[in-house]
């Protein structure tokens, strides 16, 4: 691999990719102190002006080695961060970045690597990139998700933390690969009736999910869930509901009431990025929430946000399955109050808990269904005769029919 001379300048007329320079010294350095760059990479901490000039000073030299082919970040004149090539020499680089606190959130760094990454395929020859981020680091994922990068998955201990080793993802990009998402990241809407509300889990959320999880006939129903179920299984279930979404195979919902945003249950749908548009649903509700109707309601705007086309902002799914153990009335009373038509039996499906083999009752609705529903919500304006919202705000979630 022949590296290119030092430093090209590329930019697209808003974010400039360049060598870096010695008035760079007080952007590195607020970025190296910054507490998410502290906890995502192994930035040496304590970190000071000296440290930021005499890495800058090595980028020349690390780039005729072909060590490291990093450059600056610059939009608006002001320095932003840092990109960068390790090349293997043998047709493949890893892909590095980082962005000053200030630079966050405005799409910058898919800018960035829309930039770098056709010249590294070009002057490089590179045949493939890779990418890979501390587990947890979800703005470094959805940089790299946004500019077509597959997550190959997830490597107990890759990364070195200080003397430590920490999980991280994987990632890679081939050259033939277009620059662009290759699936869907599904972020929850807030979509809401005079009823009930869903939305996004939050932090706050997960004293009323231990207490959720502790009560008798939700372990009876969710016989997967840990026993006893602690603070960190919820933390956990949160994290994993993000990785779904991230993945493009579900969307999760926080059901709760309106009127103080409280969970008094959780709506979920997988099966999102099946080649039918078949999905199932699921649900599961705070013991305190249950007989007042806010799971049927809740599954209502699920399913129908699940079923209306693209075009109005729904998800463009075909059909929607719940399955219910068969001793679960409560469980099938919501499937068959929000409009799911009874689809057949399942004989012994599941395991649950107590050790005995269920089986499982399918429920079903498809997008034809939807015509015969009453429109959610159309007593009180937040909807329009399509169904959507008028903002537009959409997306589906699941889990089981529990």
């Amino acid at each position: 691999m022949d590296i290119p001379p030092w430093a090209p300048t590329l930019t697209d007329g808003v974010v400039t990719l360049r060598a870096h320079r010695p008035g760079d010294a007080d952007g590195v350095l607020e970025q190296a102190r910054d507490e998410q760059m502290q906890r995502w990479t192994s930035v040496p901490a304590p970190y000071g002006y000296q440290d930021a000039a005499e890495w800058i000073g090595s980028r020349r030299p690390d780039w005729e080695a072909g060590r490291n082919l990093a450059l600056a970040i610059e939009c608006g004149g002001r320095f932003a961060g840092s990109i960068d090539f390790r090349p293997d020499r043998a047709g493949a680089a890893e892909v590095g970045y980082g962005l000053g606190p200030w630079a966050r959130g405005q799409g910058m760094m898919s800018r960035a690597l829309r930039l770098y990454l056709p010249w590294g395929f070009r002057e490089l020859g590179l045949e493939v990139v890779h990418w890979r981020a501390a587990a947890g680091n979800w703005p470094s994922r959805r940089a790299a998700w946004a500019v077509g990068f597959r997550v190959e998955g997830l490597v107990r201990g890759l990364l070195a933390d200080r003397g430590s080793r920490q999980d991280g993802w994987i990632g890679s990009l081939r050259r033939t690969d277009p620059l662009s998402p290759a699936h869907s990241w599904h972020t929850p809407p807030v979509i809401q009736d005079a009823r009930v509300q869903l939305r996004a889990h939050r932090p706050e959320d997960l004293p009323r999910m231990v207490e959720a999880a502790g009560d008798p006939l939700t372990r009876q129903w969710l016989p997967a869930q840990p026993s006893p179920y602690t603070a960190a299984d919820a933390a956990a279930h949160l994290e994993d509901i993000r990785e779904q979404q991230a993945g493009g195979h579900a969307l999760y919902w926080a059901v709760a009431d309106p009127g103080d945003s409280r969970l008094v249950g959780e709506i979920g749908m997988f099966g999102l990025s099946s080649p039918s548009r078949s999905g199932e649903l699921g649900y599961w509700a705070h013991p305190d929430s249950r007989g007042r109707g806010l799971t049927t309601a809740g599954v209502r705007l699920a399913a129908r946000h699940a079923l209306l086309p693209l075009e109005v902002g729904g998800l463009g799914m075909t059909r929607l399955v719940i399955r219910a153990a068969a001793e679960n009335e409560a469980s099938q009373r919501v499937a068959l109050s929000a409009g799911f038509r009874p689809a057949g039996r399942d004989r012994c499906a599941e395991r649950l808990r107590d050790g005995t083999l269920a089986d499982l009752l399918r429920f079903e609705l498809i997008a034809a269904d939807l015509d015969r529903l009453p429109v959610p919500g159309a007593d009180h304006g937040s909807w329009d005769e399509t169904g959507a919202r008028p903002d537009g705000a959409w997306r589906v979630s699941g889990a089981r029919g529990w």
